[in-house]
């Protein structure tokens, strides 16, 4: 256990001590109430009111350590060389380990499957990933099995080179046949699991959206990403009142139409090869859950 001393600034004065914690260690708020906190030995209560100059004491526990181990686990190979693989991922399946989910995801499935021949650059967690996608979103992810390829492939990725399609049902009719979603996409300051759109703290985050058919109440999109911020699709389609059907996040309180995650896959990729330099290019067909909700909804089918 490690302690942190916090000093409380002029313009922190009056915020609940949840939420000035969660802010200074940039953690979840929920994380943050799970925390010991003491002010002039006294333990702080979760909505106590801090005040400037006074100190904070804010004990850590050690951080959990992770390792990743090979898993004999179903993986779906698109494409494999001897420098990359394209892999479709699953809905619910996690790509790498991490508190509360320390084994059974992607990475633990890939190192068994390479025989641990994965690129080194992300350490021993996430060995070969080079972007990842949310647990409840399926679809096509490149992994790098040299170093090198990481390092082209993560270049490509950084210049918005890479071509990345995805398909959605969202909630409600969208108007516009087609159109691009510019706003910048951050942290939550309240919930640093979720993000926001925001001016404060955030990234460009561009997506390009086209209408592939109308459903009253819902609509199927296809997304095109520009850049890919975390949750950028979930976040971005919030923002403009059409959030993805199961969102159990972005959707909170919406009939979630029996689903077990959000109706999102990421349908196709594009990219240079890394070695070769040859353009490449995947496409997956569509998920079971996805076409079954395809099909639930097609009594309410706009002609």
């Amino acid at each position: 256990m490690k302690q942190t001393i916090l000093t409380p600034k002029a313009e922190d004065s009056g915020k609940r001590a949840d939420v000035y914690i969660a802010e200074q260690l940039n953690i979840s708020r929920n994380a943050a109430q799970m925390l010991e906190a003491f002010c002039e030995n006294k333990t702080v209560a979760k909505n106590y009111r801090i005040r400037s100059g006074e100190t904070i004491v804010v004990s850590i526990p050690e951080p959990e350590l992770i390792d990743s181990k090979p898993q004999e686990l179903p993986v779906n190979i698109i494409y494999e060389d001897d420098y990359l693989l394209v892999v479709n991922k699953p809905q619910g399946m996690v790509v790498h380990p991490a508190v509360g989910n320390p084994d059974g995801t992607l990475v633990n499935a890939l190192m068994y499957y390479c025989k641990s021949r994965l690129s080194s650059i992300n350490g021993k967690i996430r060995p070969g990933i080079v972007h990842r996608i949310d647990k409840d979103t399926a679809g096509l992810l490149i992994v790098a099995k040299t170093d090198e390829s990481h390092n082209a492939l993560a270049a490509q990725i950084a210049e918005h080179s890479f071509t990345r399609r995805y398909v959605a049902v969202v909630y409600g009719r969208l108007k516009e046949d087609s159109g691009t979603i510019n706003e910048p996409v951050g942290r939550n300051k309240n919930d640093r699991k979720r993000m926001v759109v925001t001016n404060t703290g955030s990234k460009e985050a561009i997506t390009h959206y086209k209408v592939l058919q109308r459903y009253q109440g819902y609509t199927y999109v296809e997304l095109t990403l520009e850049t890919g911020r975390t949750h950028q699709i979930r976040v971005h389609m919030l923002h403009i009142g059409h959030p993805v059907v199961g969102d159990r996040v972005y959707a909170k309180g919406r009939d979630m139409l029996g689903l077990n995650g959000q109706c999102l896959f990421a349908k196709h990729i594009g990219f240079k090869h890394p070695v070769s330099d040859e353009w490449l290019e995947f496409e997956a067909e569509i998920p079971k859950f996805f076409v079954d909700l395809l099909h639930k909804i097609e009594k309410f089918k706009e002609i």
